[in-house]
């Protein structure tokens, strides 16, 4: 079965917010959103994914990338 790949980390860098901005505009805590910022999450509600992609300007599909397990990072695990 192949992995979902968050990429939080590269949007938040990509329009140069951090993580305590990010917090704040989504009204998720830094520690929760710190978790899913670092793939260390097994589910997100839709209400927070939308509130992300709302306060990021972005499409859940620039956040979120499936990678067959072959392809899929060691880190990632």
């Amino acid at each position: 079965m192949g992995r979902i790949i968050l990429r939080l980390d590269r949007v938040m860098a990509d329009r140069k917010i951090g993580l305590n901005e990010l917090a704040e505009k989504v009204g998720v805590a830094n520690v929760n959103l710190s978790k899913l910022k670092n793939g260390r999450i097994s589910a997100i509600r839709f209400s927070t994914l939308i509130a992300i992609c709302e306060a990021l300007d972005c499409q859940p599909g620039d956040l979120l990338e499936y990678a067959k397990d072959e392809e899929a990072p060691e880190e990632q695990s």
